[in-house]
């Protein structure tokens, strides 16, 4: 069987003059180790541009749609906030207006990739869009907003700054991770669900303040949130989660979603 087609949602950047390379243009990208995360699963990466229809060139017969069809399942990367406009609120302050050209571009590719059953993993702002795209709100900025909490963002460490992970007792995730109550991840957020979206469930808890890590649909295809990157870990420290097993879920789903559309074209011969 040919590898899966795993389709990864693009970062975006606009007209900046400032910026040496491109100032004019907008600009649609990949971070290195999330593409090569995913095709450690012998799995093909293809990031899916954004459409801009006020561009003068683009397709005028073909949309999300088509790619989806195309594709085996979607992984929604990092990267700028989620704006608060999105899920019905004004930013508390100006730096966390976000993008609310991604979540659109994002929210439509999401809401596809679930109409045709294909499965869909979010990693940091993939996880807080997909709660957002189910009707669910977010906490605009952690420290803020909630009282005595743990420091979830630092500028200095990135990802080398790091907190505990309670994984819920009877969820897909403990599954996954049998026997793993507690591990260590990375934190690179300010934001993070606050009110859960229609038919999600929590998989896991920041220790000890309780803050949303892990998020799961409880709908009929796979669709899961985690708050942390586990593209960004290396699987040789003992300390850290490892993030394989959640990836090796994704393409299992994945591969069941590919084979249950051949057995649907075999029945129609």
């Amino acid at each position: 069987m040919p590898p899966l087609k795993i389709g990864l949602s693009a970062r975006l950047l606009y007209p900046d003059p400032r910026r040496v390379f491109l100032p004019t243009k907008s600009v649609q990208y990949l971070e290195q180790s999330v593409a090569n995360w995913v095709m450690s699963a012998e799995v093909l990466a293809f990031m899916i541009p954004a459409i801009s229809y006020a561009a003068p060139h683009f397709p005028k017969n073909l949309g999300v749609a088509d790619y989806v069809s195309n594709l085996d399942g979607l992984v929604m990367q990092g990267g700028a906030d989620v704006s608060p406009e999105t899920y019905g609120e004004t930013p508390i302050n100006p730096e966390w207006s976000g993008d609310r050209v991604r979540d659109l571009y994002e929210i439509e590719l999401f809401n596809e990739f679930v109409r045709q059953g294909k499965p869909v993993l979010g990693i940091c702002r993939g996880c807080q869009l997909i709660n957002v795209a189910f009707g669910g709100t977010l906490f605009q900025d952690i420290s803020t907003q909630v009282p005595a909490t743990i420091e979830h963002w630092c500028d200095k460490r990135y990802e080398h700054n790091f907190h505990d992970l309670h994984i819920l007792p009877d969820t897909a995730l403990a599954r996954i991770y049998p026997g793993v109550r507690m591990a260590r991840i990375n934190t690179i957020h300010h934001q993070a669900v606050k009110d859960l979206g229609r038919d999600l469930v929590i998989e896991a808890i920041s220790d000890p303040d309780g803050i949303v890590e892990a998020v799961r649909w409880q709908g009929p295809s796979y669709v899961r949130g985690v708050q942390w990157h586990p593209e960004f870990m290396d699987p040789k420290n003992p300390s850290l989660l490892d993030g394989k097993p959640i990836l090796d879920e994704f393409v299992a789903a994945c591969h069941a979603v590919r084979a249950g559309e051949k057995q649907a074209r075999v029945r129609a011969v």
